[in-house]
């Protein structure tokens, strides 16, 4: 049966045909997608919709602000339209073409129009600039759960906390500013600088070794000044002291590098937390009354009035001796057989003179006398008996002799601040000794090193003594109240007419030849003619009475000898001119007591009377002749009335305020108040020295009291230099009387 073949239009149609229908059941599919997913989205939104308030009524300025943003909006204009619709139209059918070849050429023609159109718009949603500024708009819903999601955030607490944990394990670099690198003067000048304790020891003076560092610094601030001011920027070099400048730009470099410092491997951090409402300053001296000596009545009367302030509280620590030195020492063979009678003594003795309550705690520290040195050494550890939670600030009177041979713990490091008050010219006293000269050399350097390695700060009440480390020179002591009492009655009789001195010239000091007899029965034998029916009252004891007793008979001076007695005694009071021929004395205290009551004073012109010269009544001389001719002056005429200002500077108020001042304490006692302020100066944050940069003198202190400290725990040394046997630690009777640990069991290395 023959085969008849289709002709070629009956195969187009059939074709045609199928194409068409595949295409509308492929649109009918896609169209019902769209549908589901618009229904989607519109429940959705009403959702969203009903968790939201009604929005606020829109403000016409911000409405104008979003049309002045003018974002792009991808196929807006009625071209790209057309042109994506064409892109997404299939070709017509033709005859010719198959119906394979057709579909093929339907999909590759989509795959190339949604290609080209990602291409051509960059994005269905985009703004206009670089891509990597483009954001990507959130579908409404999502931005609607976002922003419950922030406010969810806020009123959570839990949550609050969580993210600030996670900021502090990780911060974020801070955007620092650029510090220019330190150049070779910079670098220079803090060697000199930090150099400061070898210096010391090879006698360089200080002035000489702040010009040079001035001198190698000062080009290089200008340089950064000049380089501030062309930036624009704030500069932390300013007008101050170059030092402190020099200290900032090392600190400011180092942090700059991220570089922080922790201290000395001996550096002890666990101390007094200054953070609490009051602070706690320990004053140790070395003598007590009753020995009637200017470092048992000054630190007495500085620890009164500094209890006056509701602020702070004060302990005085004073040496208890053993009854054997008691009868050596204190006078009119007063003793005490319990450290509670010392200290009833004392307060009521205080409380006589200041006419207050004085309002601060007295302990005591074992010590022993030194007939050779006639001085008081501390037994063991003086600093242990002050507990930790007290050590805050430490005010040592003569700290030199607190620490030749001081076996404990360094000052500095249990203490925040530690001040030391130089009383005694010992340097002059041991020039006046067997082979003095050589004594006086290595006692010099040996006091630069014990005050560098535990004083903060140092304070001379005089340029007589040494020039010590981080010292400066004020007189930081006042007379006893009754002084100027007496000179205001005086005052008050000559206003009323009557005769208030009746008596001629006296003397009143230890009868000692340091103290200025030597001085003093010199300048009388050789102007015993020119003095002819001069008559000298001298008031003392001491353990060189008998030898000066004796040279003045020998030279047929008339000079009346009597015993020691209280310089306000009514017995005094009549004595109208006061003679001190003395250059040893560091500051005299008699001599600021004889102007408090009026008189005249005779004294050398010495820079331990450098603070008296601006009183009308000191009358100074510098040669023998001089002398004579100041004497007679004083015996003729009469004393002129001191001012309430000249008073006031006599008075232990101004003293105190002195002492704050130049001590720094005034600073350290307000550290609390300025804590807040502390962080930043100017809109700038503050540089924290101490914790950015290491500090080579610091290093150099340490590794001093380290040394110093390896050197006193020898017997044999100690005993090498000088010391008493036994004062490396407290003996037995001493632990009975202080009620302390026996030696054994609180420093058991040494005591087994």
């Amino acid at each position: 049966m023959a085969t008849h073949p289709k002709t070629p239009t009956t195969t187009t149609t059939t074709t045609t045909t199928s194409s068409a229908n595949a295409f509308s059941l492929l649109s009918n599919a896609w169209r019902h997608d769209i549908q589901l997913m618009r229904d989607r989205a519109t429940s959705f939104r009403n959702l969203a919709i009903s968790f939201d308030p009604p929005p606020p009524p829109q403000n016409p300025a911000d409405m104008d602000f979003v049309r002045n943003l003018r974002l792009r909006l991808p196929a807006t204009s009625e071209g790209s339209g057309a042109r994506r619709i064409q892109k997404w139209r299939l070709p017509p059918p033709t005859a010719t073409a198959m119906c394979s070849s057709r579909i093929r050429m339907g999909l590759v023609n989509i795959k190339d129009a949604i290609v080209a159109e990602v291409e051509d718009t960059d994005g269905i949603w985009g703004f206009e600039g670089d891509n990597s500024k483009r954001e990507e708009k959130d579908w409404e819903p999502i931005q609607k759960l976002k922003t419950k999601f922030k406010e969810f955030e806020k009123n959570n607490e839990f949550v609050e906390k969580f993210k600030s944990s996670l900021k502090l394990i990780y911060k974020e670099p801070e955007e620092s500013k650029e510090v220019p690198p330190l150049d070779v003067p910079e670098l220079l000048a803090y060697f000199v600088k930090q150099s400061s304790p070898f210096l010391d020891q090879l006698g360089v003076r200080r002035d000489f070794r702040d010009k040079i560092v001035e001198s190698l610094y000062s080009k290089s601030k200008n340089q950064l000044v000049l380089r501030s001011l062309s930036s624009g920027e704030s500069s932390i070099i300013g007008n101050g002291n170059v030092n402190d400048e020099l200290d900032l730009r090392i600190a400011s470099v180092l942090q700059s590098t991220g570089h922080r410092y922790n201290g000395e491997p001996w550096t002890d951090h666990t101390k007094h937390d200054p953070s609490e409402n009051k602070r706690h300053l320990a004053i140790v001296t070395t003598t007590s009354l009753p020995w009637m000596t200017g470092t048992s009545v000054n630190p007495l009367f500085r620890a009164a009035y500094l209890s006056k302030s509701a602020n702070q509280k004060i302990t005085l620590m004073v040496p208890w001796l053993c009854t054997s030195d008691q009868q050596l020492v204190y006078p009119d063979n007063i003793t005490f057989s319990l450290p509670e009678q010392q200290e009833v003594y004392i307060h009521n003795w205080l409380e006589e003179r200041i006419g207050f309550k004085a309002d601060f705690k007295i302990c005591f520290y074992p010590g022993k006398f030194s007939k050779e040195r006639r001085s008081i050494i501390p037994a063991g550890d003086t600093s242990q008996f002050i507990p930790s939670r007290d050590a805050d600030i430490a005010i040592l009177e003569e700290p030199e002799h607190l620490n030749w041979y001081h076996h404990g713990r360094r000052w500095t490091d249990k203490f925040n601040h530690v001040v030391g008050v130089v009383h005694t010219n010992y340097l002059e006293y041991i020039k006046r000794e067997k082979n003095g000269p050589l004594q006086a050399f290595l006692v010099k350097h040996i006091n630069n090193l014990v005050t560098r390695a535990h004083c903060h700060k140092v304070l001379r009440l005089s340029a007589a003594t040494q020039d010590l480390p981080r010292s400066v020179i004020c007189n930081v002591h006042g007379v006893n109240p009754k002084f100027l009492k007496i000179g205001e009655k005086i005052a008050a009789d000559k206003e009323l007419g009557q005769k208030a001195f009746t008596k001629g010239a006296y003397f009143l000091g230890k009868m000692v030849w340091a103290k200025g007899y030597k001085e003093l029965i010199d300048l009388l034998a050789k102007h015993k003619s020119d003095l002819d029916g001069f008559k000298l009252d001298v008031f003392g004891n001491g353990e060189d009475a008998n030898e000066v007793q004796s040279m003045a008979k020998r030279f047929d001076l008339n000079i009346n000898f009597q015993k020691g007695r209280d310089h306000a005694d009514d017995s005094l009071h009549g004595y109208k001119v006061f003679i001190n021929p003395s250059i040893s004395d560091v500051l005299c205290t008699a001599t600021a007591e004889a102007l408090a009551m009026g008189k005249f004073v005779v004294c050398a012109d010495h820079p331990s009377n450098e603070f008296f010269r601006t009183f009308p009544n000191c009358l100074t001389y510098k040669t023998s002749e001089d002398f004579v001719a100041k004497v007679k002056e004083a015996l003729e005429n009469e004393p002129q009335l001191l001012s309430p200002e000249q008073r006031y500077q006599l008075s232990w108020d101004a003293a105190t305020q002195r002492f704050l001042e130049y001590s720094e304490l005034d600073r350290v006692l307000n550290t609390q108040d300025d804590t807040a302020n502390s962080k930043t100066h100017n809109g700038q944050k503050r540089i924290a020295k101490s914790v950015s940069m290491p500090n080579l003198t610091e290093m150099v202190d340490g590794g001093i009291a380290f040394a110093h400290y390896c050197f006193n725990g020898s017997e044999f040394l100690r005993l090498c230099t000088g010391a008493l046997p036994g004062t490396r630690n407290y003996d037995k009777q001493q632990a009975q009387d202080l009620h302390l640990l026996p030696p054994q069991v609180q420093n058991p290395i040494y005591g087994w």
